[in-house]
């Protein structure tokens, strides 16, 4: 059995959408980060962390992303095959969003209001959104011809621009104007599964 730890309206919604996709059993402690109970779980107070007690123990995963690629290793899923040239362009594509798209959203969001008011910059949330827009393009520039972001399918990357694309609409950001990239992040908007995971917000 798999613990989500952390509330579904966070990016602990990436670990409910994998845990959907994979029909895995799991269930959701939507705690807040920076409570008594997230420290408790992880001492920096950040969410989501993932636990599982399938296994002879308890691990727990701190960091999202590396949860996602531990759930697809473990269940050899959503993922290429190591030391593949597939495997390395994945790589490029989810090392690229998470450095291009969620690096200038997180920023915006810490100098809106996850920073003390004394050390937030004003006005930099325009430039964290022109750097977003220079990273669509620059993603679009990689795109082949393929339903998702690689030939073998749906990835943990196609997860993290799913999420990160919504999180940039809920925060102003511009969307893309390349018909390529707009296709592919409607198709994984529609995903069964993350209608699932939306669903869990609403039982929070």
């Amino acid at each position: 059995m798999y613990e989500v730890i952390g509330h579904p309206n966070t990016r602990a919604i990436r670990l409910i959408w994998m845990l959907e996709e994979l029909g895995a059993p799991y269930r959701v402690s939507p705690i807040l980060p920076q409570t008594d109970e997230a420290r408790a779980v992880n001492p920096s107070g950040k969410l989501p962390v993932l636990r599982d007690r399938s296994g002879n123990g308890d691990l727990t995963i701190p960091d999202s992303l590396a949860a996602l690629h531990y759930l697809a290793e473990k269940h050899a899923a959503f993922i290429p095959d190591p030391g593949t040239a597939e495997r390395a362009r994945h790589d490029v594509f989810l090392f690229t969003i998470l450095d291009e798209l969620e690096g200038p959203l997180w920023t915006k969001a810490k100098h809106s209001f996850v920073l003390p008011e004394n050390l937030r910059v004003e006005g930099i949330g325009e430039t964290a959104r022109k750097e977003y827009e220079r990273g669509l393009k620059n993603l679009a520039a990689r795109l082949g011809d393929t339903d998702y972001l690689v030939d073998s399918g749906f990835t943990i990357a196609d997860i993290l621009l799913g999420h990160i694309t919504r999180w940039a609409a809920k925060a102003k950001f511009p969307g893309t104007a390349d018909p390529r990239l707009s296709a592919l992040i409607a198709r994984i908007h529609a995903r069964p599964a993350l209608k699932a995971a939306d669903a869990k917000k609403y039982a929070a």
